[in-house]
């Protein structure tokens, strides 16, 4: 498989992801220094997660209308100006409403990135351009997570970098020669189609996506609280997604050949066994809290394939988008509500309102597929589709399903009207 083709892609991908992982740290680090509540930060990340679902619904008809480059140069140019104006003005109600431009500008322009590699990509070898693309966007989001111990976040530089890197993300394409990828992948919403396929992956994709996004805005903010070293909660928050990223490999296998809703329920079993040892014991050791972490982030951050796994063997055939699209906005629903939630629990209890929030959700996951394995037999395992680790949700987006070896035929010629690649939820 060639590499050169898609390096530029990767590359700009890579510089989108940079600046994502410095962005989502920095807020609210600086956000507790300047004395935010704990309520303002968690509204952070919900006003990421509205724009990020805006973003999945709304870009694809802009890039029916203007193109894919000029789509993508305004997704840069939004997130260049939305983290310079929260630079300028540091206010929680401006910080709130320009993240919300930034989840916007971060879904549109990953979706344009992930339809070019698409185009390159032929179905022999997608699989391996879908699993290089995952790690190059793992090892992004380490680099800009660490990336935060190079300045003060009190200072201008750590809003200054991933600026210069969101400018940097528009090169590649701008450059590029080749033809414009087909029309982007519309995702809507069909809860009942969903609901149908399987209830437990509507009810898991929206509690993770609470339990996530929860901890993915507020960890920073947990961290601090507890007087954590900065390059500490910067080490924290990356071994959790690295931890994720690994762990997916034995839960596929497992997965594949058991029935996935024991595998999840085992998977949330642990999530909650950390979140009840980091409520009752609150440790400060930075070893141990990264080893703890780590656990949890290896729990949480793996049960997303899984849930789109289970809801992939129960789709019928050709509806792989649609279902992995409709997950994802569940999924971004709870990223709207976790942070909230989390948000209050901590004005509440500092330092243990994140994770009773998180506790919560994992109990639910946990009793409801214990409740749904009573209610209906698993697939039989030559039904299965094939376990495909991915990347979290948080940083996937619908066009990231079409670019899934799982999802067959998306370079498939004899597929007629490019426009037919454009699948809505919302369709029959």
């Amino acid at each position: 498989m060639p590499l050169l083709p898609i390096a530029a892609i990767l590359l700009g991908s890579s510089f989108l992801m940079i600046a994502g992982g410095v962005h989502g740290l920095i807020l609210p680090l600086r956000g507790g220094l300047e004395g935010f509540p704990a309520i303002t930060l968690g509204l952070l990340g919900t006003g990421w997660s509205i724009g990020y679902i805006a973003g999945c619904l709304y870009v694809p008809r802009l890039v029916q209308r203007v193109g894919h480059v000029r789509t993508f140069s305004v997704m840069a140019a939004v997130a260049v100006v939305s983290i310079l104006i929260q630079l300028s003005l540091i206010t929680p109600a401006v910080w709130i409403l320009v993240r919300g431009f930034s989840g916007f500008a971060f879904a549109g322009a990953a979706m344009i990135v992930e339809s070019w590699l698409n185009e390159k990509s032929e179905s022999t070898h997608r699989g391996r351009v879908f699993a290089i693309y995952t790690m190059v966007n793992l090892a992004s989001v380490t680099i800009g997570q660490m990336a935060i111990t190079l300045g003060d976040p009190g200072g201008f530089i750590l809003f200054i970098i991933p600026a210069i890197f969101y400018a940097l993300a528009l090169i590649p394409t701008a450059v590029s020669s080749a033809s414009a990828p087909k029309p982007l992948v519309e995702a809507g919403l069909d809860l009942r189609g969903l609901w149908r396929n399987s209830p437990i992956a509507v009810v898991a994709a929206f509690l993770i996506g609470m339990s996530n996004s929860s901890f993915g805005t507020l960890g920073v903010v947990f961290g601090g609280i507890i007087s954590l070293d900065v390059t500490v909660i910067a080490l924290m928050m990356s071994v959790s997604i690295l931890a994720g990223a690994l762990f997916q490999i034995p839960v596929g296998y497992f997965s594949d050949k058991m029935d996935r809703r024991i595998v999840l329920i085992a998977i949330m079993a642990i999530a909650a066994s950390v979140d009840l040892f980091l409520i009752l014991t609150l440790p400060t050791d930075p070893y141990l809290i990264l080893a703890t972490i780590a656990i949890f982030g290896a729990a949480i951050y793996s049960a997303y394939p899984i849930i789109v796994a289970h809801a992939s063997d129960h789709a019928k055939a050709g509806n792989f988008l649609k279902i992995s699209g409709g997950l994802l906005l569940m999924f971004g629903i709870g990223g709207v509500i976790g942070p909230i939630a989390a948000g209050l629990m901590m004005e509440i209890m500092p330092a243990r309102g994140l994770f009773i929030t998180t506790l919560t959700a994992h109990l639910i996951i946990l009793g409801y597929a214990m409740w749904r394995i009573r209610r209906k037999e698993a697939v039989a395992e030559a039904d299965k589709t094939e376990f495909v680790g991915i990347v979290p949700g948080r940083l996937a987006t619908p066009e990231t399903a079409a670019l899934d070896p799982r999802n067959p035929g998306m370079n498939d010629t004899s597929m007629g009207d490019p426009e037919e690649r454009a699948v809505s939820v919302d369709q029959d």
